[in-house]
């Protein structure tokens, strides 16, 4: 397999060199048959005569253009044939295209404003130009103007108003969005693309929000498709896909300044009073339409929201806890809150043998008291991002172009656990060849998660290295039990008395002593307590690279019949092993996690995918019918080739009208971390699914479900504490082995989805009112999640199976490793990451609309609905749909009021939803929500000032279960705009 990666690498990037090599000669070629020519003009305002900046004015066809300066004068230069045409662009103003015939052309051009609805143009639907209104897919576009005239207090906070999308926060500096269902903070469904660049952090297995993307003031446009787009662009876009396009220098020129400062948490979000600051700077500058480069830097610091949500999720009701002792459940010694960590199920404790109400075999699950997760995470979080980009025009439709992009951030997001996010470090570099039909670039994104630490062996390490191991914390909640009860003690009180007891010791947050635990603990790598050392860990050491190059080319010229698009890419991920997170898996089972005597461990871990796509599109009937087909082909060597196709149509009816229907297969290999991972974190291995992983440890066939083990040792603690001490622990255990499930794994599979969507979109009214409907339909297979498990052993282990002898499950040895109290001396677990059985089939509908109903005064809305159907039988896993079933969004907006001044206002409601996950479960409340904000612009000072809010009215909310209570957030932000320089 090493052979064929590296076969594969050479032929790949040979083969794309030859081709950027070829067309740029071609094009090269042609233009020396072109004759130099120079053309200027001005552009100007056709109802207020004034000079117009800022105009995009490009040679239709080519990659030739450039912008007006503030006087509204252009001059564009360059080989050209004649004649040829140039095409005027701005937004809020009709585009127009004049053509020049002859040299020494002086242009004065006057463009008229009009209503921009639905006169867009989006790329991403069919990774070609088309309209939005023809669009075979659901797309939405927020423009330049629209991202500016945004409440949000960032350009990417306004995606949580768009149609369709679900985003959620799991910091100020980490939003992640999602369509269609199955919404996690981590997603690995939904794909987010930044000029062509994946914007996922391999490792982390995530988009990492606009962490280092672009800055407020280089973002151009943004697309979403809300549903499936992996027949065009591959893996991991099953749910969806966000494209945000960056300002060309060549026609975004200047310097520009952005500043905000803003106020959060001003009441009941549980911190005090913050403040929010960010920076931006932009510089673009081109010389002679043939050479232009931009630098961007921005820097935000914040107070973050905080999660400190007690609720507890173990209920005295529930066979975890003790439902046979309902005095307890005021108190309950189970407890195991959304945001406290070291009182999950890997730290329950079965205290046995008690004596209490004359039985001498009472049993009781208590947990590790544990630390709120407010006292582990830090409170300031800040976010570096660094750009640039040079550009050369190798022919008039040729432009090479190499850009870098630095991102450093902090923050707080969900995987199975919290992680602390701390100077993680992400950085792109990309080469870009780009004519008007065809692309070739490559990219390397290089992955650093710096000083960044997991929240929950943080927690347990807490606990055990101050508090004991979980044996000697329950051995002294056991005496100091049963001395109270012995004192005639109730049991409630009693069970407070032996926690403190079984505490005393255990470092207090605020505490050095606490401080300096902490700090000791987030250093080490290894996350399982070392009996010798006395220490845990808890760091999350990170570090891959990530080596893409794709090509595509556009044959609608070259073809009569129909239009032909044609595109191939790869990937490979290079993980660096840690020893925790990622090991190298050719190194025996028990080294894996220990350095080697040069300090690596071990060999770099690959992962390797190539994929190729083509896609036919033609018209009929006078090009009112335009039927679409493509078919995807990709290929990871760890799983046989996938074959994705899309097959859509759009008609067209008295122009304004236009229907769409598609259907379209897609398919997700598993994430590097659901596909590699191997760490043990609290007493629980996560274990990637690869089928090789398992060799040596037997957990797919040899294993009992967690599930099944908390339903038998909860009947156990029954007919033990009914027998009034007739009847053993061991025999009780047998007695109900039918209650364990062999769990019976398959090899995993990547997850397949089946979409089928339909949709009408229209510009009525005298192009006053647009409205676009869709509904889908969706099919997952081979739905991807995690299922925990347990092997069996005669007695001890190393955590890796290499000690002791394995029981067979079903036999009397494996039974009794079932028991509880043989949690660590019998059991090794596993969270393992594998297909669920059932198909998982979803639904829903959205309506937009938008309507300018008087001078420039717009009103828009949108409504989405979501819902899955229920299956007969429960699955392995919890699947976690995670979506309310209704999101409106509705606001109302003028951008100029009067002269300079204008206003956008936004209201959002979400209904209640129920929130799955490994982490945490429980009931989203409702959210209602508005955000406002008023502008003005100060155009002698190229200026605006806008001042605004999100959640004005300060209505605090969560938006999955554990996660952080979002409250307003009040900002004034200033930007000055194509400054000349």
């Amino acid at each position: 397999m090493k052979l064929f990666r590296n076969v594969l690498n050479v032929v790949l990037k040979a083969a794309l060199i030859n081709f950027a090599l070829f067309f740029a000669l071609t094009h090269h070629a042609a233009a020396q048959e072109n004759q130099l020519v120079e053309i200027s003009g001005k552009v100007t305002d056709n109802t207020t005569k004034e000079a117009l900046p800022g105009v995009s004015v490009s040679i239709k066809g080519t990659v030739s253009g450039t912008t007006t300066n503030a006087q509204g004068r252009f001059s564009l230069r360059g080989k050209l044939r004649f004649p040829f045409t140039l095409v005027f662009s701005s937004v809020g103003f009709k585009t127009q295209e004049f053509a020049v015939n002859s040299p020494g052309t002086s242009l004065d051009v006057s463009l008229s404003t009009q209503s921009i609805l639905g006169n867009e143009v989006v790329v991403s639907a069919s990774r070609v130009e088309e309209s939005i209104l023809k669009s075979p897919v659901a797309i939405e576009k927020l423009d330049v103007r629209a991202l500016k005239e945004s409440p949000a207090p960032s350009f990417y906070d306004a995606l949580e108003n768009v149609k369709g999308v679900q985003l959620t926060t799991s910091s100020l500096t980490f939003k992640v969005p999602n369509t269609r269902g199955f919404n996690i903070p981590n997603n690995f469904r939904f794909k987010q693309l930044v000029d062509g660049i994946d914007m996922e952090a391999a490792t982390l297995g995530v988009p990492l929000g606009n962490a280092i993307g672009p800055t407020e003031l280089d973002i151009a446009s943004l697309e979403v498709i809300p549903g499936a787009a992996s027949a065009l662009y591959g893996m991991n876009a099953i749910n969806g896909m966000a494209s945000l396009q960056t300002k060309n220098p060549f026609y975004y020129q200047g310097l520009s300044v952005y500043v905000k400062n803003g106020i959060n948490h001003v009441g009941g979000t549980g911190r005090d009073l913050s403040n929010l600051t960010e920076t931006a700077v932009r510089y673009a500058k081109a010389f002679n339409n043939k050479f232009a480069f931009k630098v961007n830097v921005s820097y935000l610091r914040g107070t973050d929201w905080v999660s400190d949500t007690r609720r507890d999720q173990n209920p005295n009701n529930l066979v975890t806890a003790n439902p046979n002792y309902p005095e307890l459940a005021a108190n309950n010694p189970a407890y195991d809150g959304w945001n406290k960590y070291g009182d999950e199920s890997n730290n329950a404790v079965t205290v046995s043998g008690i004596n209490y109400n004359g039985n001498a075999g009472q049993s009781f699950i208590v947990r590790r008291t544990g630390y709120n997760e407010r006292d582990i995470v830090s409170p300031i979080v800040d976010n570096l991002k660094v750009d640039g980009s040079l550009h050369y025009k190798v022919a008039n439709n040729a432009e090479l172009s190499y850009g870098y992009r630095f991102g450093k951030m902090d923050g707080v997001f969900q995987r199975g656990n919290k992680i602390q996010l701390d100077n993680v470090i992400v950085q792109n570099h990309k080469l870009e060849l780009k004519g008007a039909d065809y692309f070739v670039r490559t990219y390397m994104s290089v992955e650093n998660s710096g000083d960044s630490y997991n929240v929950k062996p943080m927690a347990d390490n807490l606990d055990i290295v101050s508090g004991g191991t979980n044996a000697a914390w329950g051995a002294k909640f056991k005496t100091a039990l049963q001395t109270a009860l012995d004192a005639n003690t109730p049991l409630a009180d009693a069970m407070v008395v032996a926690r403190t007891a079984a505490d005393a010791g255990r470092v207090i947050p605020g505490t050095p002593e606490f401080a300096d635990l902490k700090s000791r603990i987030r250093g080490v790598n290894n996350w399982d307590y070392n009996a010798t050392t006395k220490i845990g860990g808890a760091a999350l050491i990170q570090k891959s690279r990530t080596y893409h190059a794709d090509a595509q080319y556009d044959f609608t010229d070259k073809i009569k019949w129909f239009n032909l698009l044609v595109g191939a890419d790869f990937r490979e991920y290079s993980i660096i092993p840690d020893g925790n997170n990622f090991v190298d898996f050719s190194r025996p089972i028990a080294e894996r996690n220990q350095p080697l005597p040069d300090g690596s461990y071990g060999s770099n871990v690959h992962y390797t995918k190539v994929g190729a796509f083509a896609q036919v599109t033609k018209t009929f009937f006078e090009e009112k019918l335009k039927i679409f087909g493509s078919l995807r082909l990709d290929y990871n060597k760890e799983f046989d080739p996938k074959l994705n196709p899309r097959i859509a149509a759009v008609y067209t009816l008295a122009e304004k009208h236009n229907f769409r229907v598609s259907y379209q297969n897609g398919f997700r290999f598993p994430a590097l971390f659901e596909a590699l991972s191997f760490v043990n974190n609290g007493n629980v291995r996560r274990i990637g699914g690869l089928p090789y992983i398992n060799e040596g440890l037997n957990y797919l066939d040899n294993s009992y479900t967690l599930a099944s083990i908390n339903n038998f040792n909860a009947a156990v603690n029954n007919e033990v504490a009914n027998s009034n001490g007739t009847v053993t622990r061991n025999q009780a255990a047998l007695n109900n082995r039918n209650l364990l499930q062999v769990t019976n794994l398959g090899n995993t599979e990547p997850e397949q989805i089946n979409s089928f969507e339909a949709g009408y979109k229209a510009l009525l009214f005298d192009n006053k009112l647009v409205i676009d409907i869709d509904g889908y339909l969706n099919k997952y297979t081979g739905f991807l999640g995690q299922v925990e498990v347990a092997v069996p052993y005669l007695n001890a282990t190393d955590g890796g199976g290499t000690l002791a002898a394995q029981a067979q499950v079903g036999s009397d040895q494996a039974v009794i490793a079932a028991l509880a109290e043989n949690r660590n001396a019998q059991q090794t677990r596993y969270r393992v990451y594998t297909n669920a059985k059932n198909t998982y089939t979803n639904y829903g509908s959205s309506l937009g609309l938008t309507y300018n109903f008087y001078k420039r005064y717009t009103v828009s809305g949108n409504l989405a609905y979501n819902n899955i159907k229920g299956n007969e039988s429960a699955d392995i896993f919890v699947t976690g749909f995670n979506t309310p079933k209704w999101v409106t969004n509705v606001s109302l907006a003028n951008r100029e009021v009067v002269k300079n001044l204008g206003f956008n206002v936004v209201y959002r409601y979400q209904n209640s939803f129920l929130w799955e996950s490994p982490l945490a479960n429980g009931t989203v409340p409702a959210i209602n929500t508005f955000d406002a904000q008023v502008s003005y612009k100060v155009p002698t000072a190229k200026a605006t000032i806008k001042l605004g809010g999100s959640n004005i009215f300060n209505r605090k909310y969560y938006q999955y279960a554990a996660g952080p209570t979002i409250g307003g957030l009040y900002y004034i932000a200033v930007t000055f705009d194509g400054l000349d320089f």
